[in-house]
């Protein structure tokens, strides 16, 4: 006699329903994970302590290095790292802000941690690009034509600035126009394109308007330099033209392509 077909095999099996049936982990695997776990958790909490609840890692020393003006001890003062709190804690961003606020002689700093122990602060002051006398002291303005201090001594090889507007001529619609900041810029720009021996010998960088600009030397002698535009123009045409005429009292590179000279 014949046995039962496929179709009728499939029909006597048992109906399913549900989800798939998920085989069950072996013993030892399952412990193997829980362990891998436990591990992971405590070296995780271990991790926090130490970094955070230990002794080991925190600021102990703070070093400051690149100052020339300020001290290393105004650095510090001013920068308040929490000495003795955890290292990985201490906001770097918080530290570098309290220094640009509290000491604008700072054009830049870079704080960094130094593990295990130290916060390392590494500063670039601002240089003076020409004074302004302020009463009995002078005021330092740098190549971006900011006033970051007031000292009471020129430093030496530094030229004044002199805004010598006057009502009756074109100084004063250009300090109603471009106002204080941008005249004191415009000089700033004159100073740094100024010759190496013309620097030196700078003694005031005097503005009457923005394209009237001057130089008065140590020796007397003057330079009409127009507007800051061109610099690089007119420091060669003034090179050239002190050497044609070494005697002369006034030079006027305003225009550098027919640079003058007058007074013996």
């Amino acid at each position: 006699m014949a046995g039962p077909t496929v179709a009728e095999r499939d029909a006597r099996r048992p109906e399913m329903s549900g989800p798939p049936l998920v085989p069950r982990l072996r013993r030892p695997r399952l412990l193997m994970i829980i362990a891998l776990a436990a591990l992971l958790v405590v070296l995780g909490a271990g991790s926090v302590w130490v970094l955070y609840g230990s002794a080991w890692l925190r600021v102990r020393q703070v070093a400051v290095s690149g100052t020339r003006v300020l001290t290393p001890a105004e650095v510090r003062r001013a920068a308040a790292v929490p000495v003795g709190a955890p290292l990985v804690s201490v906001d770097t961003g918080a530290i570098e802000a309290r220094l640009r606020r509290e000491l604008p002689r700072i054009d830049t700093v870079a704080v960094d941690r130094s593990w295990p122990h130290g916060i390392t602060l590494k500063v670039v002051e601002r240089t003076p690009s020409l004074l302004v006398r302020k009463g009995a002291g002078f005021t330092e303005v740098d190549a971006q034509g900011v006033r970051f201090a007031t000292v009471p001594q020129a430093p030496r090889g530094v030229p004044m600035l002199e805004l010598t507007v006057f009502p009756e001529d074109s100084g004063a619609a250009s300090l109603r126009r471009f106002g204080t900041g941008r005249l004191t810029r415009e000089a700033v720009r004159v100073a740094a394109a100024l010759p190496g021996p013309v620097k030196k010998d700078t003694r005031a960088v005097q503005v009457r308007s923005y394209d009237a600009v001057s130089l008065r030397l140590k020796d007397g002698r003057t330079v009409a330099w127009g507007s800051a535009e061109n610099g690089a123009a007119k420091a060669r045409a003034l090179t050239a033209l002190m050497k044609a005429a070494p005697d002369a009292r006034h030079f006027d590179v305003s225009v550098p392509t027919a640079p003058a000279s007058a007074g013996s």
